[in-house]
């Protein structure tokens, strides 16, 4: 659906970067925020729906553990890679 909207500059050329990067369209990149931004806020979770996904990779569930470099050279070395 076509419309007219006044939308910040720096919002605008996040939506242009983004949709460049991800071969989409500004638009589509902006609905996509409009509706996780409604749905968190009206406390549904937007991911129900959706693979949740950043730069193309899916994202694992949390499992409390922040993932560091040291962390990861640890678990190489138990590896042996």
């Amino acid at each position: 659906m076509r419309t007219t909207l006044d939308i910040e500059e720096d919002v605008l050329q996040a939506a242009k970067e983004t949709a460049e990067f991800e071969g989409s369209t500004a638009g589509k990149v902006i609905s996509t925020w409009a509706r996780q931004g409604f749905f968190s806020k009206n406390g549904h979770n937007a991911s129900d729906n959706r693979k949740r996904v950043r730069n193309g990779v899916p994202l694992l569930p949390s499992r409390g553990k922040i993932v560091t470099m040291k962390l990861i050279q640890e678990i190489m070395d138990e590896e042996g890679i």
